[in-house]
């Protein structure tokens, strides 16, 4: 599996990881370079891995997220898990903070990661992406993505099922509200799930609230909002779900000048502030 791979200039002992799937339409070196990972990365200390799909995979270079056997865990999924157990290898990586984040396609293949390969990820970073589990066909992919899954916990409980000792994994969902590609109601199933996988814990959903930020156009004097939900265990947010009004499908506070960025807030700032504060037991 091709991939791109930035350490910072003086690494040091024992770095954290964040494994970076980008979308459809989209390779390694844009997604690092719109959702600017790189710069955040080197004033942190962190190593960051950006795999590539093949051209050959898929025309579009889409992660095949909603197939059968990606979903128990093999093929790419099983290439993923192999090549971060290859760099860790490498690197001196702290084995307690592996990160998995992604967006769209990306997205959908980071939460499958994290789902089958519990030991390996301490938390994920989801950003404009489908719930879990609610098809098995390209067809029924694009079902999901606008309309969500009939049962978001049923593929969940089904899961625990076959691994009922797999631990709390916290994430952080990111979204926009006027995403078409990946409609909302995904984000609000995905907080679903994670409360699901999360039932170890006693969970305590905070009251939501709101952040300003920007202008809603140039010539308006209209702020627009993030609205934030979060899950705490023990005053430890563990899910944390950010709205952002006016965001469609792509990452918010990229380079706008590259596809699927857009301006906003800080997604990567904001995912990598919540994955610090978690590592793996």
């Amino acid at each position: 599996m091709y991939y791109r791979l930035f350490l910072p200039h003086a690494p040091g002992a024992d770095m954290p990881l964040i494994v970076m799937l980008h979308g459809c339409q989209q390779n390694a070196a844009e997604f690092a370079q719109g959702t600017s990972m790189n710069v955040h990365a080197a004033k942190r200390g962190c190593a960051m891995l950006y795999p590539e799909q093949s051209l050959r995979a898929h025309p579009q270079r889409c992660w095949k997220w909603y197939d059968k056997t990606l979903q128990n865990g093999e093929g790419d999924i099983a290439a993923l898990a192999a090549l971060i157990e290859d760099i860790t290898s490498i690197h001196a990586i702290d084995r307690q903070r592996i990160y998995v984040c992604g967006i769209s396609a990306g997205a959908a293949m980071a939460h499958i990661l994290a789902l089958t390969h519990p030991a390996l990820v301490a938390a994920v970073g989801l950003h404009s992406g489908p719930v879990f589990g609610g098809c098995n066909s390209a067809a029924g992919a694009y079902r999901v993505m606008q309309h969500g899954s009939r049962s978001p916990t049923a593929a969940m409980d089904e899961l625990l099922n076959r691994f009922p000792r797999m631990q709390a994994t916290p994430a952080i969902l990111i979204g926009g509200d006027i995403d078409k590609i990946v409609r909302p109601i995904n984000q609000g199933q995905l907080a679903e799930q994670f409360v699901r996988l999360n039932r170890a814990l006693t969970l305590t959903v905070k009251p939501i609230r709101y952040k300003p930020f920007g202008r809603a156009l140039k010539n308006e004097p209209i702020r627009r909002k993030m609205t934030i939900r979060d899950y705490t265990s023990d005053r430890k947010v563990m899910i944390r779900s950010v709205m952002i009004e006016g965001l469609g499908h792509a990452w918010s506070g990229g380079n706008d000048a590259l596809a699927f960025n857009a301006r906003g807030p800080d997604a990567s700032r904001l995912m990598l502030d919540f994955l610090a504060r978690h590592r793996m037991h």
